[in-house]
């Protein structure tokens, strides 16, 4: 073998792994993307669900004003939330209210044999479990992605075509590691 051709393999091996390299930020990069988009309409069917919760807490318990405008703040301020960490504790909050909300629930017994009221409870049970799992599968694409951004050698590339690290979906620290749980 000439020296040419030494020299165009090894621009054609070093051409391959580049093109590979890439492709696979934009792969990974492209699922944490469609991850969050899954958190995304799970937290949209809570906030969904809340004012129908709001409104039949309201039939039976319309002296707890207060809790009950507190739950529809947190809502909001949770849709209003622009970055991954505001969002996170938006979320956080809105989880802490809906506690109290439920705490108070027991107070009713009417309440809580509403057929109403238990459906709503039950599909905000389950709409927590699939934002559980939405944020386990987006967290861990996450990683994978910021994994590869600043492993080198592809570091290099990362920082070439704008490739960043992702911030993680996390749980605040004031906020308790579980899923709320509803009681009946």
């Amino acid at each position: 073998m000439n020296t040419f051709t030494v020299i165009l393999i090894i621009a054609g091996v070093v051409a391959f792994w580049f093109v590979a390299v890439y492709n696979r930020f934009v792969s990974l990069r492209n699922r944490a993307k469609e991850a969050w988009s899954d958190i995304d309409v799970q937290l949209k069917r809570r906030h969904d669900l809340i004012p129908n919760l709001v409104e039949a807490v309201k039939g039976y318990a319309s002296h707890e004003r207060e809790l009950l405008e507190k739950v529809t703040q947190a809502r909001t301020q949770a849709m209003g939330a622009q970055t991954i960490k505001e969002r996170g504790e938006a979320e956080n909050f809105l989880s802490s209210t809906l506690k109290s909300l439920f705490a108070v629930s027991e107070n009713y017994p009417d309440l809580k044999a509403s057929v109403n009221f238990l459906e709503l409870q039950r599909e905000l049970r389950d709409t927590e479990d699939k934002i559980q799992a939405a944020r386990r599968f987006y967290n861990g694409n996450v990683r994978d992605l910021n994994i590869k951004t600043e492993s080198f050698p592809d570091k290099i590339i990362a920082q070439t075509f704008g490739f960043r690290r992702m911030e993680f979906f996390e749980i605040g620290e004031a906020a308790e590691r579980e899923v709320p749980q509803v009681k009946f």
